[in-house]
């Protein structure tokens, strides 16, 4: 779990971090629970590299290859 937080950052990932942690702040600033319920979403994307915040989805690391051999 540690090498999962510590490694592979990208900017797009700290962005859906950064942006989560200051949604979390201003709504508990305003006492607007929903919008902290709503913003540890996107910072639990950034801090765990959920989603496209891992950027595995914009480099094709998902790739699926096609075995299509001819049965004889």
């Amino acid at each position: 779990m540690l090498n999962r937080i510590f490694t592979g950052w990208t900017w797009i990932r700290a962005a859906h971090l950064i942006i989560g942690i200051w949604v979390i702040v201003l709504s508990a600033w305003e006492g607007e629970w929903i919008g902290i319920v709503l913003g540890t979403w996107p910072a639990t994307m950034g801090l765990f590299g959920l989603a496209c915040a891992g950027a595995s989805c914009s480099t094709g690391a998902w790739e699926i290859k096609n075995d299509v051999t001819p049965k004889k």
